[in-house]
């Protein structure tokens, strides 16, 4: 780094230098909710286990931070923090779709008017200037404009402008990427903290009942009765008044603050619908049973007045009376049961197994929600918002109005669950139960976070807790009804008791009244209770007894009491529960005392120094109790003298269950006896020690003790998670703490790792617990990131033999406050052994000095890293499956280890032991290649084997800020050629060492450990080449190899950049791969790139200028790799809906939209010597690449345009000057694709939203779920990216980051969700994204102009850039860029101009195209522009030639093409800027003398006449007919000018398309084709072209009107005719192509097939043979579908349509013949029309002929129009049916049509069937179907009329043909031969044939003239009753079974019409079998019958559907 430079150093310096570290070892104190932290009394020498747990609990956490990441500054744009309002600083950028959309005026309401078309096809195109252009007031002009400036002089003035106002950060206009692959985002796990659930407030109002009389005291809890488990503690309330407070004074010494809460905050974890909160209410005992005390509630009414108030007033005397003698005595008096099901949402209940997130789950905000994996909800933190609550949880009131009463003999947990099971069943529960009428009102609401003045379960307050206080609320513990897996962090402590029964059916009978009195005792005097029990309400806080509720009279009582305890820190063998049994006297008795001692029971709490839970059936003493009892438990207790008198004979008569809720006892024996070992090594005890139930000496300590160790795993879960922080303590404290226990060196080291890695295992494999989107178990996680210390190791030795050691206290290297009070260090030790190195055998006699030393070398990093490297079997794999734990502990430990050892000064290279480099230089390669065997595994291991590579990278990340950084690459460098050497299958391979670049690449420190200033010194000194520099000297040579060789990823770059030249590397092997799945891991690679460039991008780190311009020098290989990925990128064109595509499959095609000239030459391809319009990238080799989707290519985009921006714009120049030509084209590819990337897709506005986006989204839903469906992923992709409002700026809208649930089509409809002020925001942000990314693309043309402007190929190269300022703007654009890009243009047109009208034709025509568009634009700006672009085009055209003929055909061009298709086109506008123009040339003083103004002025009328036309054109817009007419009489009209007309026809095909009329639209086409084809046959006599239109006969009959009439029409030579990009071979075939892919979209296979033939021989004579490839497979794919699907194609339906009435104007009297969507019915045809002209003359002008009769014209009213409308089919005479074989045939090219209508001469139009007449009408059209429109006018009409019989033979014939397709079918069709053979023979239908026979043959005709006919029909009748009989018999082969009877039906039927028939068959006309004399007659007889066979014939091929 000597070489640096000054400015190099300042900048590394500012980017955080290396020397400085980065990790930074902090303490942060702990969260606590309460005012002080939760802690056992004072003054109690704790338990060491105790004083482990409190210290856990109070310690600071220890978080390892890293000094410059995700400090909100450095990440402010990526995080939500500084940048939020980020938008608020963006210009708005104007675009005009927007400012057309508001000024959209509304629709008119009423009738329209219909306009009536004249006819202009005798006028010619410029006659029609009736509109002055001179009368119009022009837009202000351009200052400037005619001003003589040089071309450098106009290119810096716009350069400068350019530079102006641009937006510094790019990405942060960007979408921020995909989160799917943004591995480098490692979650910070959720900190430790107290568990609570979903929390929900209860206030409790109102207590009242009919009467008041006594204090009554509630208490509630929560029961859930689907687990039947109370799932809450108890919360006791006191509502009484201040009056019946006082009756109890006597019993209340004290009333606490904490006991008259009236609001509790319950928690419920999970929540469900069978919650109920139940409400108890007791009273003060009296005398009675509680239906006795409770009738005065049911009988008396307050409000009842008289009497009743004095029984009230007996009564409050009774209860006063009872309180002051029994008030400390309660009994049961009633309960209510509330549901919360309403509250806890049942809907979202049913998901609540997966979709709740965790405690320890939940990612930390901003971070990616965890996979969708499925977990129960066991340790989930279920918020309210999350399960529905939230949203419909409204504060409620509820009311209770009656209540049940208690029943004495029911009171227990057991049956209340049955009550409220049957509650919840049915109401029946109130029909059994007395209810007692009262009111309860309570307040329901969910909890807020803050409560003001609330205490815990603990009573300790909850910070907030103001001074004044209030009433306060209290928590209420909740009883979860399955585990909750969260660690405990507060010290909690709590025991409660619930006696349940007692049985003393048997005792004296003094016992009636039973209560028992509970004591928690430190001793048996009766002095040594404690004050441990918490008070009720409006009582003491704590109280040292309690007393049960009594029932009355009930020697056997339920007991539904709760006793909450607090436990005592410390437990001793003293501590017991002690129960006192009485009889209470209800009765007042003269002297007598209220108690009667009834007997005694007691529970040790310890049982083998454990605490005692569970449910126990205690004996009871009767007497007093003897010394020492509380030593056994109560069932053990050894005999006395005297002899303890038992209750029963000591059988257990009380039934009690005790349950702990602490954070110290952990109540699994495992855990208890590996807790109880590990004092025993720290503290001094006496051998031997118990353990539970056995007896441990000092020989077996080492040995239970690894037992204990090796036993921690099969604990169970919840304990284990429970204890887990302590427990991973203690087991990393014994690894690396040597110990000797009784005399010999005892090591723990492995057997601690081992169960470390089981309990990690058991963990990760557990589904109750969550995991991160790394697959990280959340609670490991959050113990490394918060709690984990180094384990403190005691360095001094004790003297050998001594029972103790006391602490030096040098031997600590201090944390801190918290570690003097540290508990686990006093370990008992005499000898050291290093684990690490089992070499160094410590000798009894070694000096103490030389121990120490030994000590010293022992790291806790180094024995994990030993360890892992030693490992074996399956604690070697679980190791490295969950190889992110150990990874995590060991850095974790190596910074604190750095930290203390204060070797932050020091060199990185010896901070650690070579040793320990070796052990993770192993681990590294261990890990490696376990992942490459994974991969090599099936499919399942790939998860397994990506998360160890996830994990492995942040290793290194991590270790690059601890160790030596070449030692890290190093290990880098083998990981890559170790997977290299071992993975076969590339994507697998890219994509591993993909993500693990992409986590090293997101270090902080990235930039400097790339030493991206290196590359300072080989940018250029010239800041711009000149000529004769480049030709100078060999030096500037190899300064362009060094230049050129700075976009290319060199060896010499790999070298100097180490992870950029190996993200590259990868990136460049992604793009060139092929295979299954590598699209997925090219957009990772791309992923990767975009999101480094973004971070930097975004760093404030790297505002200034010039550091951008290093870091893109750093990426420009980067540009290398994306111009040869060019064929790759997604094909925009293909995406855009405006835009007609360019490829794809039939499918595709199936939605194909609108048609653009300027890709037109891209479907056909461009090697016909001509650049085209279309992404055709002729340059490159055929190979077959994996395209990239749209999503990748646009993130690759944004990255190339980044680096354009940024890099030094000179260095630029100087590579495009020394290019070549092909690399430059690639370059303009490159730009072209840029321009459609970043087009702007415009804003919904919210209130068009429900209307317009949702009728567009059911269509594109459907469209696109299809697509998905076939899998196109990258048009699925566009699809959804064309929906604005997808910029997602990171910062600005959060919330919608993370929903990846969205199906793919939701997301393109996301817009429906958002509010107008989010649409506005998005739009704001992506009009600036689309501007900025445009002005790049325009910086980057200026450059490509200025560096080629010295060169030879600028020709070529104008086409190139050309077409891509073309393609801008052809796109949405805003005012800005518009601006910017016409003043490029004008400097282009000045500097160019005489190159861009001699060659780039097609390319002038297409810049005429747009400027023209841009001048009809309503921003005055824009026109302006777009007005003085236009005019100086002209102008300087005229300077190249004197005479502009060519713009002017091309302006012409533009305006007819633009007036045909624009339907937002507005003609004032327009005229505006004609007027405008005109202004231009007025003032050019220049030009005055020169002819250019008058042809100018004659231009501009020859416009303006166009306009008129447009005008027309408007009026016509809903009359789609008559629209087509228009277009179609314009483009008629320029017959004499082919460009126009081949423009109009364009037109007219666009119109088609979008009316989904391919077929018309192909034939547009077809007939635009035929035109070039003349032209071309004219100028060139090529054999393998086409002979003009004469060659499309076969195509369309109607192609020959194309043909010119004489060779004075159209002059090839002329200047500016047919000079258009369509004449020529290229142009030829891009229409043909086009008309084959519409053909094959209408379904006319047949076609598409013709206009091949006409396109193959030209690409053959090209030798286009990857065309032929294709166009031979779309043949294919046409004659497959014609295989496939023929008989299920529908072609069109036809209508003659004849229009009366003056009001039609032209169209009165004529008839057309409609051609309408294949299955259209009459009445849809009828109903459009009918609606149609009804709008235009009012529904009540409009009426609808229903019959097809000829109209009289005189019996209509003259005030109306009417519409005939008639069905007709296609005509054809016998001699054409031979040449119409299939089904196409016989739907294609069609010019006859023929109705029937049946009459009668009466005038009726049915009658018998004697005299039933037909007229048979034959309508010929103009033109054959299908034509370029889609109705076509009727040129003549004959009819023929039937007689009677001949109508009766032609039905027969009907019939008879039917039969016989029915026989003949194949497969045979049952059905359909039935149902024809029913029509025929059936019983119901006989008289249908046999009384036509019966009319008709029964009897010869007198009149010889109708002898022919009666024959005729008799022959009918013969061959129909032979069909009949061969279909009888064919069905009879057919029919199943089940059928037989039918059949049997029908030959019945059948022989009878045979028998019927038979006497009129055979009976001959004898005149008719004369001997034959005219041989003439004979002949045209069999020609006949020949004509009859072959339509028989024709019918019995035919395909009858």
């Amino acid at each position: 780094m000597t070489h640096l430079n000054s400015l190099d150093v300042q900048l590394a310096q500012e980017l955080g230098d290396f020397t400085d570290d980065d990790l930074d070892v902090v303490f942060t104190p702990k969260e606590c909710r309460t005012l002080q932290p939760s802690l056992p009394e004072e003054g109690v020498e704790l338990d060491p286990h105790v004083r482990d747990c409190v210290q856990t609990y109070i310690r600071e956490w220890l978080i390892v931070n890293r000094k410059n990441q995700g400090s909100p500054e450095i990440c402010g744009f990526k995080k939500t923090g500084s940048r939020k309002d980020f938008h608020k600083t963006l210009p708005k950028q104007t675009f005009e779709s927007e400012t057309l959309e508001c000024s959209e005026p509304a629709a008119q309401a009423g009738p329209r008017h219909l306009n009536v078309l004249c006819d202009v096809s005798g006028k010619g195109p410029v006659t029609a200037c009736d509109f002055d252009l001179r009368s119009l007031q022009p837009d202000k002009r351009l200052e400037n404009l005619l001003q003589q400036v040089s071309a450098e002089d106009f290119e810096k003035q716009n350069e400068e402008a350019r530079r102006t106002n641009r937006q510094a950060e790019l990405f942060a206009l960007y979408p921020s990427v995909d989160e799917e692959d943004a591995v480098e985002i490692r979650p910070v796990p959720e900190c430790p903290k107290e568990h609570l659930g979903n929390r929900i407030l209860v206030k409790l109002l109102t207590l009242k009942f009919e009467i008041e009389i006594e204090p009554l005291f509630a208490s509630i809890a929560l029961y859930d009765v689907k687990e039947r488990k109370k799932i809450s503690e108890n919360f006791h309330c006191d509502l009484n008044s201040d009056q019946f407070k006082g009756f109890l004074r006597a019993h209340t010494p004290s009333v606490a603050a904490s006991s008259q809460a009236r609001s509790a905050v319950f928690s419920v974890t999970y929540p469900s619908s069978d919650i109920y909160l139940v409400v108890k209410i007791e009273k003060v005992l009296q005398q009675g049973e509680i239906g006795d005390c409770a009738e005065p509630y049911t009988v008396i009414k307050e409000s009842d007045g008289g009497k009743s108030k004095e029984k009230i007033e007996k009564l409050k005397l009774q209860a006063e009376s009872f309180c002051q003698r029994l008030g400390k005595y309660r009994m049961p008096f009633a309960w209510a049961p509330i549901s919360l099901s309403s509250f806890f949402n049942v809907s979202t209940l049913e998901r609540e197994v997966t979709d709740v997130d965790s405690v320890v789950g939940r990612s930390s905000v901003g971070e990616r929600r965890t996979l969708a994996q499925s977990r129960r909800l066991s340790e989930r933190a279920l918020s309210l918002e999350e399960n529905g609550v939230g949203s419909n949880f409204k504060t409620s009131t509820l009311s209770v109005s009656s209540f049940f009463k208690q029943e004495g003999d029911r009171l227990s947990d057991e049956d209340l669950f049955k009550f409220l099971a049957d509650y919840k069943r049915s109401s029946s529960l109130q029909r059994r139960v007395k209810s007692i009428p009262g009111l309860l009102r309570l307040e329901i609401s969910t909890a807020p976070e803050i409560i003001n003045c609330c205490l815990t379960p603990e009573m300790l307050p909850v910070k907030p807790f103001p001074e004044n206080r209030t009433r306060p609320h209290k928590e209420i513990l909740e009883f979860p009804t399955r585990e909750v897996y969260v660690p405990h962090t507060v010290y909690r402590n709590l025991l409660y008791v619930y006696p349940q029964r007692l049985n003393f059916v048997n005792k004296l009978a003094s016992a009636r009244n039973i209560t028992i009195k509970i004591q928690f005792m430190c001793g048996e005097d009766a002095s040594n209770a404690m004050p441990v029990i918490f008070g009720k309400s409006s009582g003491p806080e704590f109280l040292q007894e309690v007393y049960t509720a009594v029932t009355y009279h009930n020697k056997s009582p339920d007991f539904y009491e709760e006793v909450k305890i607090k436990l005592p820190a410390k437990l001793t063998v003293n501590h017991h529960l002690l129960f006192t049994f009485y009889h209470i006297s209800c009765q007042q008795k003269q002297g007598a005392s209220v108690e009667t001692l009834l007997g005694y029971s007691w529970l040790p709490i310890l049982l083998n120094e454990r605490l005692q839970t569970g449910s126990y059936c205690l004996p009871v003493a009767l007497e007093k109790l003897p010394p020492n009892y509380s030593m056994h438990s109560a069932e053990k207790v050894p005999l006395q003298n005297p002899p303890i008198k038992w209750a029963e004979g000591h059988k257990g008569v009380f039934n009690i269950e005790v349950q702990a809720v602490s954070s110290v006892h952990t109540q699994d024996n495992h855990l208890e006896k590996f807790f109880t070992l590990c004092h025993s090594l720290e503290s001094q005890v006496t051998f031997p020690i118990r353990v539970l139930d056995q007896k441990i000496s000092e020989m077996a300590l080492e040995h239970e003790l690894k037992l204990s160790i090796i036993c921690l795993n099969s604990s169970r879960l919840e304990p284990l998670v429970l204890f887990l922080h302590l427990v991973l303590d203690k087991l990393f404290q014994l690894s690396v703490q040597p110990m000797v226990i009784a005399g010999q060196t005892a090591n723990f080291s492995q057997f601690a790792f081992e169960s470390v890695v089981a309990i990690a295992n058991s963990l990760h494999n557990s589904k109750d617990l969550s995991k991160d989107q790394h697959g990280r178990n959340c609670l490991l996680a959050s113990y490394v990131h918060y709690v984990f210390r180094l384990p403190e190791v005691q360095r001094d030795v004790p003297k050998s033999g001594a029972p103790t050691a006391l602490l030096d206290p040098r031997s600590y290297h201090t944390y801190g406050r918290t570690s003097a009070a540290a508990v686990s260090s006093k370990l008992l030790q005499a000898r050291v052994m290093s684990s690490s190195n089992p070499d160094l055998a410590g000798t009894h006699s070694a000096a103490d000095e030389e121990v120490k030393n030994i000590m010293s070398s022992k790291h806790f990093h180094e024995e994990l890293a030993l360890q892992m490297v030693v490992s074996t079997g399956m604690v070697r794999e679980t190791v490295f499956k969950y190889a992110w734990f150990f990874f995590e502990l060991l850095v974790k430990s190596m910074a604190q280890h750095v930290h203390n050892m204060d070797k932050r000064d020091s060199f990185r290279r010896t901070r650690f032991s070579d040793r320990f480099m070796d052990d993770i230089t192993t681990i590294v390669n261990v890990v490696t290649s376990e992942i490459a065997a994974l991969l090599v595994k099936p499919q399942k291991e790939n998860e397994q084997a990506e998360k160890m590579n996830i994990s492995l990278a942040f290793f290194l990340y991590d270790l690059l800020s601890l160790m030596d950084r070449g030692f890290v690459f190093n290990l880098i460098r083998h990981y890559c050629s170790q997977l290299s050497a071992k993975l076969s299958n590339l994507p697998t391979l890219i994509s591993m060492r993909l993500e693990f670049l992409r986590i090293l690449c997101s270090h902080e420190h990235y930039l400097n450990l790339n030493l991206f200033f290196m590359n300072a010194d080989t940018a250029p000194t010239s800041p711009c080449p000149s000529i004769s520099s480049q030709n100078s000297s060999s030096c500037s040579s190899f300064q362009d190899q060094k230049i050129a060789s700075m976009f290319d990823l060199t060896s010499e770059y790999r070298q100097q950049h180490f992870l950029t030249g190996l993200l590259f590397t990868e990136l460049a092997a992604a793009l060139d791969a092929e295979g299954e799945g590598i699209s997925k891991v090219q957009r990772k690679a791309v992923s990767a790139i975009h999101s480094l460039l973004s971070s930097h991008d975004l760093d404030p780190r790297c505002v200034k200028p010039e550091v951008k311009v290093k870091i893109a020098a750093l990426y420009l290989p980067l540009v290398g790799i994306i111009l040869d990925a060019l064929p790759q990128l997604c094909d925009f064109t293909v995406a855009d809906t405006r835009r007609y595509r360019t490829s794809g499959s039939d499918e595709e095609q199936e939605g194909a939209g609108a048609i653009n000239q300027n890709v037109a030459l891209a479907i056909a391809g461009n090697n016909f010597n001509l650049k085209t319009s279309g992404i055709v990238l002729s340059s490159l080799p055929y190979k077959q690449y994996n395209m990239l989707n749209a999503d990748t290519t646009r993130n690759l985009m944004i990255c190339f345009l980044w680096i354009m921006k940024n890099a030094d714009q000179s260095l630029i120049r100087k590579w495009i000057a020394d290019l070549p030509s092909t690399q430059l084209n690639r370059i303009l590819d490159l730009l072209f694709i840029c321009v459609l990337c970043f087009e702007y897709k415009g804003k919904q506005s919210s209130d068009k939203v429900s209307t317009q986006v949702l009728q567009k989204s059911r269509d594109v839903k459907a469209r696109l779920e299809e697509a998905l469906l076939r899998g196109e992923g990258a048009r699925g992709e566009m699809m959804r990216r064309r929906a604005p409002g997808n910029d997602r700026f990171p910062g600005l809208n959060e919330n919608l980051r993370w929903k990846k649930e969205q199906t793919h089509w939701r997301q393109a409809n996301e817009k429906l969700d958002k509010t107008k002020a989010e649409l506005d925001q998005e739009a704001l942000i992506s009009g600036n994204l689309a501007t900025e990314a445009h002005l790049i693309i325009l910086d980057m043309q200026e450059n490509i102009i200025q560096a080629s402007s010295a060169l030879d190929c600028k020709d070529s190269l104008l086409g190139g850039v050309l077409r891509v300022l073309v393609n801008s703007l052809n796109c949405d654009q805003s005012t800005t860029y518009l601006t910017h890009c016409f003043a490029t243009l004008r400097a282009l047109i000045a500097k160019f101009g005489d190159l861009l009208f001699e060659e780039e034709v097609e390319q002038c025509f297409d810049l005429c195209h747009q400027v023209l568009h841009h001048c009809s634009s309503s921003m005055d700006v824009t026109r302006s522009q777009a007005c003085a672009t236009l005019y100086l085009l002209m102008r300087f055209s005229f300077g190249a030639t004197s005479n502009f003929a060519r713009v002017k055909m091309q302006v012409t061009m533009s305006l007819a093409s633009l007036v045909g298709r624009a339907p937002d086109f507005n003609e004032e506008h327009l005229r505006r800027s004609l007027r405008t123009i005109l202004a231009y040339s007025e003032e050019d003083t220049a030009m005055q003398m020169t002819p250019f103004p008058t042809q100018v002025e004659e231009l501009l009328c020859n416009l303006n006449s166009i306009l008129y036309d447009t005008v027309k054109m408007r009026e016509f817009q809903e009359d789609p007919e008559m629209l087509m007419d228009l277009m179609y009489r314009i483009a008629k009209s320029y017959q004499a000018s082919p460009d126009l007309r081949l423009t109009w026809l364009q037109n007219m095909a666009e119109k088609h398309t979008k009316k989904k009329c391919y077929t018309e639209a192909a034939m547009c086409l077809v007939h635009a084709a035929a035109l070039v084809a003349e032209y071309l046959s004219m100028l060139e006599d090529h054999s393998y072209l086409p002979v003009g239109s004469v060659s499309f006969q076969n195509i369309s009959s109607n192609v020959l009107e194309e043909s010119v009439v004489s060779e004075d029409t159209l002059s090839p030579d002329e200047d500016g005719v047919c000079a258009g990009q369509y004449f020529t071979e290229s142009g030829l075939v891009g229409l043909l192509e086009q008309a084959a892919e519409l053909f094959s979209t209408g379904g006319l296979y047949e076609t598409v097939n013709e206009v091949y033939k006409l396109v193959i021989p030209i690409l053959e004579a090209h030798r286009e043979f990857r065309k032929l490839t294709l166009t031979h497979s779309k043949l294919q794919r046409a004659f497959d579908s014609i295989v496939n699907k023929d008989h299920k194609r529908m072609f069109g339906t036809y209508f003659r349509v004849g229009f009366f009435g003056s009001k039609f104007g032209d169209l009165d009297e004529q008839e057309f013949v409609y051609k309408e969507p294949a299955i259209t019915k009459l009445p849809e045809i009828s109903h459009r029309l009918e609606a149609f002209y009804g709008q235009c003359f009012g529904a009540e002008f409009v009426e609808v002929i229903k019959d097809s009769t000829p109209v009289d014209k005189t019996k209509l009213d003259p005030n109306k129009a009417y519409i005939q409308i008639t069905f007709v089919e296609p005509y054809f005479d016998e001699y054409e049916m031979k040449d119409r074989v299939t089904y196409f045939e016989k739907n294609f090219n069609l010019r006859r049509f023929m109705y029937t209508t049946p009459f009668t001469l009466e005038g009726r139009p049915r009658g018998e069937l004697h005299e039933q007449y037909r007229r048979n009408t034959v309508l010929t059209t103009m033109h054959a179907f299908p034509y370029i429109k889609t109705r076509i006018s009727v040129i003549q009409k004959e009819e023929f009329v039937l007689t009677p019989i001949e109508v009766a033979i032609e039905d027969m014939k009907k019939k008879t043909l039917q039969l016989a397709v029915a026989i003949n079918q194949e497969p045979p069709d049952a059905k359909m031969l039935q149902m024809v053979l029913q029509g025929s023979v059936g019983a119901t239908v006989n008289q249908g044939p046999l009384e036509v026979a019966q009319v008709f043959l029964a009897e010869i005709p007198a009149d010889p003239k109708l002898y022919r006919h009666h024959n005729k029909l008799r022959l009918c009748f013969k061959e129909f009753i032979m069909r009949c009989g061969e279909a009888v018999e064919k069905n009879k082969r057919l029919i199943t079974a089940d059928q037989r009877e039918y059949q049997q039906e029908l030959k019945k039927n059948y022989n009878k019409l045979k028998e019927n028939l038979r006497p009129m068959i055979e009976r001959k006309i004898p005149e008719l079998y004369k001997p034959i004399f005219r041989v003439e007659s004979q002949k045209r007889t069999l020609c006949c019958l020949s004509a009859y066979v072959y339509q028989l014939q024709n019918i019995f091929n035919f395909d009858f559907f």
